[in-house]
């Protein structure tokens, strides 16, 4: 799944993962967070697989004015400071600073994992605007440390942003946007990187007719990846130039005053597998105005990354496990049908069936060398994802989803495999959630949330269900309190990992302060 912060992929070239420790942000600015669930691939490009995850923050003119919070608890402390303004010319600011420190985990026999954390993230934010032009300028810069033996992995992230939008006439749109990031990290007996990403995209939107509109873009991304090796694992070569480059266009075409049809296509060139082609075609009936059918078929990849190819371990021969020099892309091409309505004022919902065809999964083969990442893996996944949203009653508002997952994966013909398989299948079938928000008057707001998951199969995890609650008191104009229990029913409960040495996620209890005067 792809993750954006502010538009700015937060994805690494090492592993097409994310490494969340070094990714945070000041939660009172987040405007929204947007899931977008299904394969999109045809406008976002590779590795939107299964979707896209965008954290999107609070124009600088929604953040006016000074705020200071913290918080302490059993498994964390923290705090953050923001102040926003507006100058004489009318551009409009912000600075923030927060810093955290996060306890120990433990196993299910509490003895530590040892994995304390500490780090802090300062940033600002611009914006302004000229006649038909909006302009944005924004960065931030985050360092972190992690305890693990023997020594404590560190890392550090900056970047910057700009970006630009202009307003054309009949509603067309031209905007653009290109930011820098600066990342370093050091894991002891393991590798060192610095990484040097530079990144571009344009998109113009315009009406063709009276019935279609269209979205043409194109964008650039270059990154310098430089790993130092240890005696554990090596990446070769180890300063590596990567370049991404890509077009994209869609076409939303009104056949019928209730039927419509939209055509995408993405071309993106990598350093491994040259050119991929990432089509897609959907098509949505609206027999009411508050009802909508629709289906759609599309060609998803994700594309090698550097682990795939070029990681070899230990750090020197003979290896014992190494990147496949042939390895290609991950393909599915997916099948989705979905429903989704507004019931009422207070009531929507929504439904979508979905299957996918995967083909040249990753495997693990034996070799005379040792093991290999190859594609020997294929197969089928399907199921169906649900949400409700209901405002019981004006103060009171209830959110719910389930999804339901079906692996059905085996090693192709001709290849072997002695491990891949076990590590992709490992998903659970189900999973579903409950949220509920409650105002209690002016001064109180109640927010509950139930997420059960289902068992993972191998290694086995078992199922589990978390209850968190909070309890927020409005205690003047500038000062509200927020009381929260996270795990009220369960003083712990596995999420992954093998038995032996997993992590246990252990109740939490916090106390928050939020003053803005």
């Amino acid at each position: 799944m792809l993750v954006l912060i502010d538009g700015r992929t937060v994805y690494t070239p090492l592993f097409s993962g994310v490494f969340w420790e070094a990714q945070d942000v000041m939660l009172e600015d987040v405007e929204r967070i947007e899931v977008v669930t299904g394969r999109i691939t045809a406008l976002w490009g590779t590795n939107a697989v299964d979707g896209l995850i965008q954290i999107i923050n609070k124009p600088a003119a929604a953040t006016r004015g000074a705020f200071a919070g913290g918080e302490v608890g059993n498994r964390e402390r923290g705090g953050a400071v923001r102040f926003g303004g507006e100058t004489g010319s009318g551009e409009n600011f912000r600075i923030y600073g927060k810093s955290y420190d996060r306890s120990t985990s433990h196993r299910a026999d509490g003895s530590s994992i040892n994995d304390a954390a500490d780090g802090m993230q300062v940033g600002f934010r611009a914006d302004w605007s000229r006649q038909r032009d909006a302009f944005t300028v924004q960065g931030d810069a985050h360092r972190g440390t992690i305890d693990q033996a023997p020594a404590a992995r560190k890392f550090s992230r900056a970047n910057v942003v700009g970006r630009w939008q202009r307003s054309l006439d009949d509603g067309a749109e031209l905007s653009a946007q290109a930011y820098v990031d600066h990342t370093e990290r050091d894991h002891p007996q393991s590798f060192s990187e610095i990484l040097d990403t530079v990144d571009a995209v344009a998109q113009y939107t315009f009406r063709a007719g009276e019935a279609q509109r269209l979205t043409l873009g194109g964008g650039y991304d270059y990154a310098r990846d430089r790993v130092a090796p240890s005696p554990a694992l090596a990446f070769i070569p180890g300063s590596r130039s990567l370049s991404w480059a890509r077009v994209f266009a869609q076409d939303q075409i009104e056949l019928t005053p209730t039927l419509t049809m939209a055509l995408a296509a993405s071309l993106e060139g990598n350093p491994y597998t040259g050119i991929e082609t990432l089509p897609s075609v959907r098509v949505a009936r609206v027999p009411q105005s508050n009802h909508t059918l629709w289906a759609s078929l599309s060609r998803a990849v994700r594309a090698p990354s550097r682990i795939d190819r070029e990681f070899f371990s230990p750090g020197q021969p003979p290896y014992v496990l190494a990147g496949g020099p042939n390895f290609q892309s991950e393909v599915a091409n997916i099948l989705e049908f979905g429903y989704r309505a507004q019931y009422s004022p207070m009531l929507s919902y929504a439904a979508t069936l979905f299957q996918a065809e995967q083909q040249h999964l990753r495997s693990l083969a034996p070799t005379g060398q040792g093991l290999q990442f190859e594609n020997g893996i294929e197969g089928r996944t399907h199921g169906l994802e649900a949400w409700a949203r209901w405002r019981v009653v004006e103060p009171w508002r209830l959110d719910a989803g389930i999804v339901l997952l079906r692996q059905e994966l085996h090693v192709a013909a001709g290849a072997n495999d002695v491990g891949g398989l076990a590590a992709l299948g490992n998903d659970p079938r189900r999973h579903g959630s409950i949220r509920s928000s409650l105002d209690l008057g002016r001064a109180w707001r109640w927010d509950v949330d139930v997420r059960y998951v289902g068992e993972r199969p191998n290694p086995v995890v078992p199922a589990y269900t978390a209850f968190d609650t909070r309890i927020g008191w409005k205690a003047t104009p500038t000062l509200e309190v927020l009381f929260g229990i996270q795990n009220l029913f369960d003083p712990r409960h596995a999420e992954w990992g093998v038995a032996a040495n997993r992590v246990e996620i252990e109740r939490g209890y916090f106390v928050q302060l939020r003053f803005q005067p």
